[in-house]
Parts: structure tokens; sequence; C-alpha cells
């Protein structure tokens, strides 16, 4: 295999997802296809809750046609006390972690689960950057995904500028959403 800067041919039924900068996002096209196919498998909806990624997780999802069968909406809680009000995130944990934790994220996926009457739970919450936040790096990124009794939680630690932190984290939290729908299905 050779790696060339020029994209390959698509037919055109499935083509590559570029942000505004005309970035190839073809890992995500394939983590979001691969998403969507287990919730269709399992009937199963979803929701999301986001922060850094500002709506671009349930932007992503509802380009599929037909997503409306299994995603029932999302939360752009890109304020802290927006988290505990619209996603349930508890206030003391909030004060006690802060926004960007893994605790967060995990109670972000959970609320927004409960909240919108998803059988999963998608979240995103980190420093997109350029510039630290409160001693938090940029590119410090917790992704979450809730299902009945399972929750998963990944930190990643992502480069780049503001946009391939964001779109990362949509990659990563819509593979981790299949992980569970994996898991659950052993």
């Amino acid at each position: 295999m050779t790696r060339s800067d020029t994209p390959a041919p698509h037919d055109g039924a499935n083509p590559p997802i570029a942000d505004a900068a005309g970035r190839d996002h073809r890992g995500l096209d394939d983590a979001l296809a691969r998403f969507v196919e287990l919730l269709k498998q399992r009937e199963a909806t979803v929701a999301t809750a986001e922060s850094l990624t500002g709506g671009l997780v349930g932007s992503t999802l509802t380009d599929v046609p037909g997503i409306s069968a299994v995603y029932r909406g999302g939360v752009i809680v890109y304020a802290t006390d927006l988290k505990a009000t619209l996603a349930g995130v508890p206030k003391d944990l909030l004060a006690a972690v802060g926004p960007v934790h893994a605790d967060t994220a995990s109670a972000l996926a959970v609320g927004v689960r409960e909240r919108l009457g998803a059988v999963y739970g998608l979240a995103t919450t980190g420093v997109a950057g350029p510039d630290p936040q409160a001693g938090i790096q940029a590119g410090t990124v917790y992704v979450a995904a809730a299902g009945p009794g399972t929750v998963l939680v990944r930190k990643l630690s992502l480069r780049g500028d503001r946009s391939a932190v964001r779109w990362g984290s949509v990659e990563a939290v819509l593979r981790l959403g299949a992980e569970l729908m994996a898991e659950d299905s052993q």
C-alpha cells in the first residue's frame, strides 16, 4: 500500500467527510457508519451531550439519512453551569473536579441518556485550544459512552488546531459508542 497526497477515488455514495479546511475525515466516516449500523441492528437510540464539540457529534449523526429512527437529540453544554442544568451533572461533582474530567464526561453521558430517554448516551468535554484552560492543556479531551448499566470513558491527548481537536473528539466518541454496543452484545 502506498501513501498518496491525492485522496482515493470514491463512488459518491459515501464521500469522505472533510472539515472547513478540506482535511479528509475518512476515519470519521468509518466510525460513523459502524456506530449507526450497530444502533440500527439493535433498534436502539442515542442522545448526545457536547461541550468542546459544540454540536459536531449531533450534526455528524444528522447527516445520515434515516437517522431519526435512532437519534433522540442532543444538548450543547459549553458553559459549565449548563452541564448541571441541562445534562444533569451534579453541581458538587463540577465543583470538585471541574468540567474537563473523566467523571464529568461519564455524568454527561449518563445524564443525557436519562434526560432524553435514549438507550445510549455519548458525551464530549475537553479543551480545544489553542490555550490551556484552568491549567489543562489544549487537546486534553474526555469522551464517554453510557448504556444500560455500563459507562466507558476515554481520555484523549489530541494534537493540532481547534478543528483537529474537535473532529478527533467526534471520531473518538463514535468509536467508543460502537465499542460499548459491541461489549453489550457479548
